[in-house]
């Protein structure tokens, strides 16, 4: 087995030139099936494993760079093609753009694993390199989840999102902590191709940083075990009794959404679900949820608007659905945002308006300087809201409402990091993912809302035009779905919350800062001990 493992990677470490750069692309394309929804995570030990080999062998720190560059324009390029469905949705104006968008994205992309490399290309080859590639791997998505309003699509640690088990310590390290653990982990057979030598001259034995990394798996999952073993501490007050949720999946094409001739055929189609038989005989659900945009007309606040919608507030209950609101006719400057509304018999109750806008989906950066147009209809950019929100209505437990892909982004889905402040009981995400169309984007969206439930410890809540609708409990057990481009309705109560807040979400990403802390300690203390050979 050694000496196969050497062969291996004395042969990526060999290669040279053009071919070089093409089985860095492949190792990173292939470590997209590890991903959602295929999840098959032995691609990552094969991939980040010949990354680690891919950078023994460069000669200098700008080859490394280019080796990470590769693999991460293959990585994302096979991970992000979705995005072409996007721009296809209106063909004859985007579809030219479709090839250009994502090769452009990928390489731009790209940049942060190449960094990553770079950094790894620095460090004694052997163990210390697979410890500082996995922290600059992680960091750098950190950035990427921060720069420029961020992108934290796609995560390394959404491959162990097929399972609560496999991500409850996100509960206290966040994604980004559980992805410096995930490349670490696959990383690590790359240690197999040579031995470290110790101060005093004996050979280390090539399989200790393997069963190292073996334990850290074990702590990993022994952990989770521990946790959903227990008895679960759960938090339901008398004032919010158990709440009957009806999420609303017509499965409206995007192509066809804002087609006015059949605007009305849309909403009828919203009403014939929401008030069609449930469960319970008789028994209307106490909160009816549409996604994203569900409203198929403008919502400029004119009372036939709100009378119109108030049809789809069940008996004694509250509707809260996706809508494009518009400012008043009349009034100046004319906005357009991306809201969420809520309603009950007596009309509007209160909204919540987008805060983290798709660049050149919802809005174009540099708009004044750039000729283009958003990708969304219409051509006024929306316009962000204050931020985040904790809404409170009356009879339901309070949350925090998060619009398509605000749900993403690791520490940044409630509203106050102030212990004090007021704090959801449950999270909302209403998504419009018809624009990915039957694409691995809907199951990668999906495990980034899994994620956010189990580091904040409340359960997620997520209503998608074509799907996948589901609803999470705080562990992250799934308790419903409905299937991707399938219309239907959810029936199920609302979870309850934790009754102790998890670490992650009192520290946020603060506790990410700590452990690569702790691992650049744990690493200077192992520079002390090994040298490379």
């Amino acid at each position: 087995m050694i000496s196969a493992v050497e062969g291996m990677a004395r042969h990526l470490q060999s290669i040279v030139g053009w071919h070089r750069g093409l089985v860095a692309v492949l190792l990173g394309g292939f470590a997209v099936l590890a991903l959602p929804p295929v999840y098959l995570v032995p691609a990552l030990f094969v991939s980040l494993t010949g990354l680690v080999w891919l950078i023994d062998g460069s000669a200098t720190k700008r080859d490394a760079f280019f080796a990470g560059w590769w693999f991460g324009f293959g990585h994302f390029v096979c991970g992000l093609y979705w995005i072409t469905n996007a721009l296809l949705v209106d063909a004859a104006q985007y579809g030219i753009l479709a090839p250009f968008a994502v090769a452009g994205l990928s390489l731009g992309f790209a940049l942060f694993p190449a960094l990553a490399a770079m950094a790894a290309f620095r460090a004694p080859q052997g163990f210390g390199r697979v410890v500082i590639l996995a922290l600059s791997w992680a960091v750098m998505e950190w950035v990427r989840g921060t720069i420029l309003t961020g992108f934290s699509w796609n995560l390394i640690a959404t491959a162990f999102a097929f399972s609560p088990l496999w991500i409850q310590s996100v509960s206290v390290i966040g994604s980004y902590g559980l992805s410096l653990v995930v490349v670490f982990l696959a990383a690590l057979p790359s240690t197999l191709s040579s031995g470290e030598r110790a101060h005093d001259g004996g050979i280390r034995a090539r399989f200790t940083p393997v069963l190292f990394g073996l334990v850290v798996f074990g702590l990993l999952i022994g952990g989770g075990a521990v946790r959903l073993g227990q008895t679960p501490i759960i938090s339901e007050p008398a004032a919010f009794p158990k709440t009957r949720l009806r999420i609303v999946q017509a499965n409206i094409d995007q192509r066809l959404k804002w087609q006015r001739n059949l605007g009305r055929a849309h909403f009828e189609k919203y009403l014939r679900l929401t008030h069609s038989p449930g469960p319970v005989p008789g028994q209307a659900p106490d909160v009816v949820i549409w996604p994203e945009t569900a409203v198929p007309f403008t919502l400029n606040g004119s009372d036939r608007q709100i009378r119109t919608l108030m049809m789809g507030v069940p008996k004694n209950g509250l509707l809260i659905t996706g809508a494009v609101r518009t400012t008043p006719p009349g009034i100046k400057p004319f906005r357009v945002r991306n809201s969420l509304v809520a309603l009950n018999a007596k009309g509007i109750i209160a909204t919540y308006d987008k805060h983290h806008l798709v660049p050149f989906g919802e809005y174009v950066p540099l708009g004044r300087y750039l000729p283009l147009n958003k990708i969304t209809a219409g051509r006024t950019d929306f316009t962000a809201g204050p931020g985040p929100r904790t809404l409170s209505l009356p009879g339901l437990a309070p949350f925090s409402p998060l619009v398509c892909y605000e749900a993403i982004f690791p520490g940044r889905v409630t509203a106050s990091s102030d212990l004090s402040g007021p704090r959801p009981r449950w999270l909302l995400n209403v998504t419009n993912d018809a624009w990915f169309g039957r694409s691995s984007g809907p199951y990668q969206h999906l495990a980034a809302a899994r994620m956010r439930a189990v580091e904040e410890g409340l359960p997620m809540v997520r209503a998608a035009n074509t799907g996948i609708s589901a609803v999470y409990d705080a562990y992250g057990h799934l308790l419903g779905s409905l299937p991707l481009g399938v219309g239907g309705v959810l029936d199920v109560a609302l979870p309850p919350s934790l009754a102790q807040r998890t670490i992650f979400s009192k520290t946020g990403n603060i506790s990410f800062a700590i452990l690569l802390a702790l691992v650049l300690l744990f690493y200077r203390m192992q520079l002390r001990i090994y040298r490379p050979v």
